[in-house]
């Protein structure tokens, strides 16, 4: 695989894992909001696996298929945080704290000297969702801190 779509296919496995996650929340948490918020960001995240997955082939790769060990870790971890305190403000947090890192690779696939310049124009074409996805958790949670 190039250069350029390797760094694709690592968003493309970080939001794979992301799209996941949102799932996995939105049928644990009891707050509808919460949970059409969840189904939502879910839906966008498999809009920009599709965007990203049809540049890879674009350039004759094939993206992978795969989640991460460290999202099942999480995955792990989340659950077992939201059984012994606050369940949506522990969805929320570590979903928050999962666009943060998710904000940051894009920003380091694009000034990578590595990404093509097409893939670059593709990534710019996604960070608005991306931006929008982080700032929606990041409200949600300073409105679920400030709640308690």
């Amino acid at each position: 695989m190039n250069q350029s779509s390797e760094i694709l296919d690592n968003l493309v496995t970080a939001i794979r894992d992301g799209k996941s996650f949102y799932e996995l929340a939105a049928s644990e948490v009891d707050n509808p909001e919460l949970k059409t918020l969840f189904t939502r960001i879910a839906k966008v995240k498999g809009e920009i696996v599709q965007g990203l997955s049809t540049e890879i082939r674009a350039d004759g790769e094939v993206p992978e298929k795969t989640t991460s060990w460290s999202a099942e870790i999480t995955r792990l971890y989340v659950e077992v945080r939201s059984v012994l305190g606050d369940k949506n403000y522990t969805y929320v947090s570590q979903l928050e704290d999962s666009e943060d890192k998710l904000l940051k690779q894009f920003s380091e696939a694009q000034s990578d000297p590595n990404t093509s310049e097409h893939a670059r124009i593709v990534l710019a074409r996604f960070l608005p969702e991306v931006k929008n996805c982080h700032d929606l958790m990041r409200t949600q949670k300073l409105a679920l801190k400030n709640a308690a």
